[in-house]
């Protein structure tokens, strides 16, 4: 099989491509050139810490570490997920938090234990990546729609406050805001799934055909991750957007938006 190993050089290349969106906000005067320069640095240096740190929990293959990064990936994609969220209630961090932990490591649990089936089950190099590739679509799933949520519940609170105050209750009021919500936060994994194999070959599957995998077992494998993230989404979703329901309403069937 050709070596596919890149050398400093190489990735100095691919670099050097950034100088097309930093020209891009240049001649748009769009502002955000320093910006792009910055995250792609953080990023390579993110990476590269990352890269050294999987290569000691790999080299130990043992619990505790495991389940140290694990934990300390899940709480920074809590937060991330708050950071991209502009309209913010008393709360949210902890309720952003939750949400990403119980969907991601519920479903990523499944994956783990009825479909991949790894020896040992927390073998690092099977729960991390896997783990991984479902907090990453989850924050933004759970960012999209909490967003969203508290935008149309500030767009519509003369009308919510008027149902409420006509005997309508706090659920029944705030019913179409959640829908709504729920609904945007669930369009960019279905726009991903529905052009899947026709317009991109999803990551998992290119890193897999990189490696050398058969074609049938990539796609096998990519299919799978598609499903357990939009369903890590889905539930995400929903439990942010129910610990938003109950933050910024009251017992009283009253609004708190403060």
């Amino acid at each position: 099989m050709t070596d596919l190993s890149l050398s400093y050089a190489e990735l100095a290349i691919a670099a050097g491509l950034l100088v097309i969106n930093v020209v891009m906000s240049w001649r748009m005067r769009l502002g955000i050139g320093t910006q792009i320069i910055v995250s792609g640095i953080r990023m390579a240096v993110q990476l590269a810490i990352l890269g050294l740190v999987l290569k000691q929990i790999f080299a130990l293959a043992t619990f505790p570490p495991v389940m140290a990064l694990a934990t300390a990936m899940t709480v920074i994609a809590g937060l991330s997920s708050v950071g991209r969220i502009e309209n913010r209630y008393t709360g949210i961090r902890l309720n952003a938090i939750v949400a990403v932990w119980a969907s991601s490591w519920l479903v990523t649990a499944v994956v783990i234990m009825a479909i991949v089936k790894p020896m040992p089950w927390y073998s690092p190099q099977i729960v991390i990546p896997l783990l991984g590739m479902v907090l990453g679509n989850s924050l933004t799933g759970i960012s999209l729609g909490m967003d969203r949520y508290i935008a149309e519940l500030k767009r519509r609170r003369d009308e919510i406050e008027l149902q409420l105050s006509l005997g309508a209750t706090r659920n029944e009021a705030t019913r179409d805001a959640f829908r709504i919500a729920a609904k945007a936060a669930m369009v960019p994994i279905l726009n991903t799934m529905s052009v899947a194999g026709i317009v991109s070959i999803p990551g998992m599957m290119t890193g897999q055909l990189l490696a050398g995998a058969p074609p049938i077992q990539a796609v096998q494998y990519q299919v799978m991750i598609m499903f357990v993230i939009a369903a890590a989404i889905a539930m995400g979703v929903l439990i942010a957007l129910t610990l938003t329901f109950h933050r910024v309403t009251t017992k009283d069937h009253q609004l708190n938006l403060s």
